[in-house]
């Protein structure tokens, strides 16, 4: 039968699709989870973080989702899918990502816009080798901006597009990335819940996707040392009451508006307490590294492929601010919220913005503040920006931390001496999730 069961799923604090499959005639009820996942770390160790409960018996949560937002799945055609929200005893599970996420937009909406959101990722499909285990997909006729068969031979990327657009997840464009077994994967931009919950599902859709052609599809930031990282771009603008895009501004030299202004302000403030959010994973930081297009500086620049912030050279409705900071390791709903709210926060306090950047960005640069070299110290940042922890979510925050900082102990615990170098831990504890 056409339909009959629903697939729940909800983003955890690690990113990972957690769920349900439910029957359709049973699913508007919701289904229950303990609350406990909040404390699971990568590989299934319990950490005793605010809002898992695992110190009181294990409580229950409740997932439900809005009949509106039910899309066809991708399994088969029996299955729809729906992402869900959290709640604990009638209220608002505020450990959750997707309450984060709403939370922001609710902030945006009482100052009078409506956040809209664009997604792109990049990641690399791997193959599986008896010397090596799973390394990037062989296609030594890719090249950067490549299409068709030398990038694609079995047409899984073709496929991927396939699926999503039958889930309603609309790609903008699809082309091979730098490295050969790398692409750039871009989202069509759409109101800021929808758009999460569409690059939610895109990952867990795109990976089981390449599962089925025996191949791996990573999204994570950095799977090898000598190879491009893989990158996150959120790409924002806010719409007003009369529904025009409130960071133009026709008047001025550049065509940003004051709006916009600040919105760079905020993020170039908040860079440093906004990097773990974005990128919260030891794997992240050997992306973030100098000489990189990744965005580890705190600052922004017009069409400049190396700052913390890009403002597109589009203007009209296709105006936008790009944030360059996360990586494929991110839970997206978190890593929106989190830029929406460094990007409020340049307005509400009124915040001064920089002068953009004009240099190279490699070479000379107009600011010294950068995201931290390492996950701890990122944390410490974290916890340091009170205000934007605060604005995010305090209660999500607070599990964050001691989720991450248990997962570096383990990381230094297995390692020693932390390096600059990609370890097989990290490989290891990351790479099946991301």
């Amino acid at each position: 039968m056409a339909n009959d069961r629903v697939r729940m799923l909800w983003p955890d604090h690690l990113g990972i699709a957690r769920g349900k499959y439910v029957p359709a005639a049973l699913a508007h009820e919701g289904t229950g989870h303990a609350a406990a996942v909040f404390s699971l770390a990568y590989d299934r160790s319990f950490v005793a973080a605010p809002g898992s409960g695992v110190l009181e018996g294990f409580p229950d949560m409740h997932a439900t989702f809005d009949p509106a937002d039910l899309r066809p799945g991708w399994d088969d055609d029996r299955t729809q899918v729906a992402v869900c929200d959290l709640s604990q005893a009638g209220e608002p599970f505020r450990y959750s990502a997707r309450y984060a996420l709403r939370k922001a937009i609710a902030d945006w909406e009482a100052l009078g816009y409506r956040p809209m959101v664009g997604i792109e990722f990049e990641a690399y499909v791997l193959e599986l080798t008896d010397e090596h285990g799973w390394q990037r997909w062989d296609t030594p006729e890719s090249y950067v901006y490549g299409t068709g068969r030398f990038v694609d031979p079995v047409g899984l990327i073709d496929q991927v597009v396939d699926l999503a657009a039958g889930s309603d997840i609309m790609l903008e464009s699809v082309n091979a990335e730098f490295d050969s077994g790398q692409f750039e994967l871009t989202l069509r931009y759409g109101d800021a819940l929808r758009a999460a919950d569409g690059a939610f599902l895109f990952k867990v859709l795109a990976r089981e996707c390449a599962m089925e052609h025996g191949l791996r599809l990573t999204f994570l930031g950095k799977p090898y040392e000598q190879f491009e990282g893989n990158g996150v771009h959120v790409n924002f603008s806010l719409i007003d009451a009369d529904g025009a895009n409130a960071l133009i501004d026709t008047s001025t030299d550049d065509g940003l508006s004051e709006l916009a202004k600040s919105c760079l302000a905020g993020l170039c403030a908040h860079h440093q307490g906004l990097t773990p959010l974005c990128a919260p994973t030891v794997n992240a930081y050997r992306r973030l590294r100098p000489f990189t297009f990744s965005g580890r500086r705190a600052n922004w620049g017009y069409d400049h492929r190396v700052v913390g912030t890009r403002v597109p050279p589009e203007r009209g409705e296709r105006t936008r601010i790009e944030s360059r900071l996360a990586d494929g390791t991110c839970n997206v709903h978190t890593a929106i919220a989190a830029v929406l709210q460094a990007a409020r926060l340049g307005l509400v306090d009124q915040l001064d913005c920089p002068e953009p950047e004009t240099n190279d960005g490699m070479e000379t640069w107009n600011t010294e503040v950068t995201s931290a070299l390492n996950l701890a110290d990122a944390l410490g940042h974290l916890r340091a920006d009170e205000a934007l922890s605060e604005a995010v979510s305090s209660d999500l925050v607070d599990n964050f931390l001691a989720i991450k900082e248990a997962e570096w102990g383990r990381y230094v615990a297995a390692v020693g001496e932390p390096s600059d170098s990609i370890s097989e831990w990290e490989v290891n504890e990351y790479l099946p999730f991301h």
